[in-house]
């Protein structure tokens, strides 16, 4: 009967020890997950950010030209 239920325990145990696990792989899986769309984000927010300073600069270059052309 001793043995029964060390084998019971034994085998209860090891169950906790392999949800822990598989608790830890998801939630590396997840912080992975959340990093690489914080990247996609970043360099989306940066395309944006030059597209808006090639804009301002080409405006700048338009109202140069129109002050030289006035002179």
């Amino acid at each position: 009967m001793r043995t029964l239920v060390a084998i019971f325990a034994t085998v209860a145990l090891a169950g906790c020890g392999l949800d822990a696990a598989s608790s830890a792989a998801t939630v590396a899986s997840l912080k992975k997950a959340e990093l690489e769309q914080g990247q996609k984000d970043m360099q989306h927010a940066q395309q944006k950010i030059d597209a808006m300073q090639q804009q301002l600069q080409q405006n700048a270059d338009r109202s140069m030209r129109a002050a030289d052309a006035e002179k």
